[in-house]
C-alpha cells in the first residue's frame, strides 16, 4: 500500500511539473488587443499568437480602412482568412477585375492556397484575422 500511494504522489508531482512548464494559455478579450501600425498606410495590426516572420504557427489581425486595395499577389504558404468585421472583397488573377469581386461579409473564411495569385479591397472599416505556418509572405504579382 505504501509504494503505491509513492507511486501516485511521484505522478502527481510529476504532473504539477509538467503543468508548470506548460505555455500559459493567450486569452484577448478585445479591449485587451494592442494594435500597431500595419504594413500598409491605413492598416492597424496585432498579433494574438506566434511570430508571423518567423518559421512556425501564427494568427494575426489587421484593420483595414475603407478603400484599402492588395493589389495582385501571392504567399509562399497557404493563407487562411477570417473576415471578423466588415467585407472583404476578394477575386482570382493577375490584375484587378471589379467584375470577379466576390463579398466576403463577417463571419465569412477563405483559404487561399500558395502560389495562387489574388487580390483584395475593402470599401468599409473590415478586420480580419490570419492563420497559418510562417514565415507569412505576400510577393506581388509582376505584370
Amino acid at each position: 500500500m505504501r509504494k503505491a500511494l509513492s507511486s501516485i504522489a511521484a505522478f502527481f508531482l510529476f504532473t504539477i511539473g509538467i503543468a508548470a512548464a506548460a505555455p500559459a494559455p493567450a486569452i484577448y478579450t478585445p479591449d485587451k488587443i494592442t494594435w500597431v501600425a500595419g504594413p500598409m498606410a491605413g492598416t492597424q495590426m496585432a498579433v494574438l499568437a506566434g511570430d508571423p516572420t518567423k518559421p512556425g504557427p501564427y494568427t494575426f489581425r489587421l484593420k483595414l480602412a475603407p478603400n484599402t486595395t492588395f493589389g495582385p499577389h501571392f504567399h509562399a504558404d497557404t493563407e487562411s482568412v477570417t473576415v471578423i468585421s466588415g467585407s472583404l472583397w476578394v477575386g482570382l488573377g493577375d490584375q484587378i477585375d471589379q467584375s470577379k469581386l466576390m463579398q466576403l461579409p463577417a463571419g465569412s473564411y477563405v483559404t487561399v492556397p500558395q502560389g495562387i495569385h489574388h487580390y483584395a479591397l475593402t470599401k468599409e472599416e473590415t478586420v480580419l484575422q490570419l492563420n497559418g505556418m510562417g514565415p507569412f509572405t505576400m510577393t506581388a504579382v509582376k505584370r
